[in-house]
């Protein structure tokens, strides 16, 4: 019988040999993966394919993106009608596909960066978000900018908060972000090991504390799922410390966490969650971005596990 993850209502089995990879191609790694209303499940990539699309059984559709990224792909999301948002922190831009990957947006001035904590859009941003209600578009300015940003639908800027610090309404690295139906903004601050929420006018809410340095986000139903990514600073190797899944209600409530305290690339294992997904079955997606945190630093370097699916039980 296979191992069983998770605990409650979320249990989940690892499904080994998930994606079918056309021979050839690769990932290298996968900053983010998100699922459309069919459960296509689509994977950013830092390889030369930078958006690809699998059906739920891991077949291979087709790719999209080819040219139009730098190798610092960083962040994916997928709105209500299938578009598609990516995040890219190496040229500055997040990018609007249509499912069918064709490009409808840019917001951001390609290969030219905002000044540095200066607060205007962009500086290196990290994710971006649709709210339900209106259609806006609320970036997480992360790396350069301590910063979230909204626009229209149209691409239109609108306004802006937060400044870098460690008070509410301040951010240290806002890495991702999503929207509730009720328009409550959820923003994960990855170096202040926090979740904030606001309002849709930046307006704080409340906080959740103690998440070791949460790194993907993705709101379904009525809970947040959270990947959590390891130490840094001379704890990188800590067991324990990162590399998991947490799972929230939406008052914060922990209902489910799993990942052994070891980093690796067994069933049950995470090395850098930075992604992930949930389908219409409630099955999960993780995207790690191992090679930067590991692979790239072994002599050879070598592509390691960077995505992972896990069955919810029924």
């Amino acid at each position: 019988m296979p191992d069983v993850y998770g605990s409650g209502d979320f249990q989940y089995n690892f499904v080994p040999g998930w994606a079918k990879l056309p021979r050839g191609m690769t990932f290298l790694e996968c900053p983010g993966v998100a699922v459309d209303s069919k459960d296509n499940v689509y994977v950013l990539t830092r390889g030369e394919h930078p958006i690809m699309v699998f059906d739920r059984e891991g077949k291979f559709l087709r790719s999209f993106g080819e040219g139009q990224f730098s190798n610092r792909t960083h962040g994916l999301y997928i709105a209500h009608d299938d578009s598609i948002l990516a995040a890219d922190d190496g040229i500055h831009t997040i990018q609007k596909f249509s499912p069918a990957g064709e490009k409808l947006m840019e917001l951001g001035q390609r290969n030219r960066p905002a000044p540095k904590w200066g607060g205007q859009p962009f500086n290196r941003p990290t994710s971006a978000a649709i709210r339900p209600s209106n259609g806006d578009i609320y970036v997480s300015d992360g790396y350069g900018n301590s910063r979230i940003h909204v626009y229209s639908g149209e691409g239109e800027y609108k306004f802006s908060w937060g400044s870098p610090g460690i008070d509410a309404g301040q951010f240290i690295r806002p890495h991702n972000i999503a929207i509730d139906s009720n328009d409550r903004v959820y923003v994960v601050d990855r170096e202040a090991h926090r979740i904030q929420i606001f309002d849709a006018r930046g307006r704080f809410v409340t906080m959740w504390n103690n998440i070791h340095r949460p790194d993907a986000m993705v709101l379904w139903q009525d809970h947040i799922y959270v990947g959590e990514l390891n130490g840094m600073g001379g704890v990188d190797d800590a067991p324990g410390l990162g590399h998991r899944v947490s799972v929230y209600d939406l008052k914060g409530k922990m209902v489910c966490r799993f990942g052994a305290p070891e980093e690796g690339e067994g069933p049950g294992q995470f090395i850098a969650p930075h992604g992930i997904a949930v389908d219409s079955r409630g099955d999960l997606y993780v995207a790690e971005v191992s090679h930067t945190i590991r692979g790239s630093k072994m002599t050879p370097p070598k592509e390691l596990r960077s995505l992972s699916k896990y069955q919810r039980q029924r």
